[in-house]
């Protein structure tokens, strides 16, 4: 069942000669396997609480409230991809033919569960992270709620009428919010019981990052949504230009980071990030082309192909972050200080 659970977590997907096992079943269901960038963030934000409480600029790490808020975020991950497949479902957006039913099994379309489950499922989900979001409020005071009624509110409305944020070119937007500021930023608030500026800035590289993978999936998806009228950001900005502008996000990531460590707001470890680069070059050289008309050989989660490049990338970078302040704890070496 481990190897199960760790080839659904790598491709998304069971093999068929497997059997399918309950724990694997959920794994798919929730699309764990990119639960990692949500991990990513939530880790973010305890590093940067820890590097404060260091330097005193923080007064204390609430332990207990760190790993809540770190349950809570994949908690309100996997709500929001069951909110997704059931107002995508709903809309008419999701279907046999539709990319979300090819790469990995739909809740609904697959069989897996019915609507009236999937209606459960997202209940039961969202009143957990709610009971959890309750205790977060009780220790830390009502600017929980607007971190987490933020996060709630882009997360029902990134598909769901009337705003349907996905639909008029925000979605891109508005996961950068998420999984930067609001996801890293509520994090450290938790953990600190403080905020600041510099924070939410340090929040801003990996913001991009996750964004750039959501681009690559909305130019997977770019034939079939214009098809729809789904405006998503490539749709708004022509297949090409926002191949473009998905590189400058990617290279993007590291001008900040730079600029950060030279401005003395990251420390030098942070800068581990740049052997990421390797593997940003041929990503940069794979969305300089049009997606390839059939897929590699055993490649597991066809017809995505710019998601799978973004998000691999997004990964390494990510974890090498994390690295370089978890290095800067221990050897804090800043620019200017």
């Amino acid at each position: 069942m481990i190897s199960n659970w760790l080839e659904v977590l790598r491709t998304c997907n069971l093999s068929s000669d497997k059997p399918m096992d309950v724990v694997s079943r959920w794994l798919i269901l929730v699309r764990a396997c990119v639960f990692s960038m949500t991990l990513t963030s939530g880790l973010i934000g305890g590093l940067l609480a820890a590097a404060a409480v260091q330097t005193g600029a923080a007064a204390h790490f609430n332990v207990l409230s760190f790993i809540l808020a770190v349950i809570g975020l994949l908690l309100a991950h996997a709500a929001n991809n069951l909110i997704n497949d059931y107002f995508d479902l709903e809309g008419g957006v999701d279907t046999s033919e539709y990319a979300r039913a090819q790469y990995a099994p739909h809740p609904v379309l697959s069989g897996m569960l019915t609507k009236e489950g999937l209606r459960r499922a997202i209940l039961t989900v969202n009143g957990l992270d709610v009971l959890i979001g309750v205790v977060l409020f009780l220790l830390h005071g009502w600017p929980v709620i607007v971190f987490a009624g933020l996060g709630l509110f882009i997360s029902v409305f990134y598909v769901a009428p009337p705003l349907r944020l996905k639909h008029r070119g925000l979605g891109e937007f508005s996961v950068f919010l998420i999984w930067g500021p609001l996801m890293i930023g509520g994090t450290y608030f938790v953990t600190t019981d403080t905020i600041t500026w510099p924070v939410i800035g340090a929040s801003l590289p990996y913001a991009i990052l996750v964004m750039t993978v959501l681009m690559g999936k909305h130019l997977d998806k770019f034939e079939s949504d214009r098809a729809k009228g789904i405006h998503t950001l490539p749709v708004v900005l022509g297949y090409a230009p926002a191949r473009t502008f998905t590189q400058v996000l990617m290279v993007l990531f590291y001008v900040v980071v730079v600029g950060m460590v030279l401005a003395g707001e990251l420390g030098v470890w942070v800068l581990l990030v740049l052997l990421a680069i390797p593997r940003l070059i041929p990503v940069l050289k794979a969305f300089s082309q049009p997606k390839p008309s059939e897929p590699p050989p055993d490649y597991p989660v066809w017809p995505l192909w710019f998601v799978s490049l973004a998000f691999v990338h997004t990964r390494l970078a990510g974890f090498l972050f994390i690295g370089g302040l978890v290095l800067n704890l221990i050897v804090p070496v800043f620019i200017g200080r």
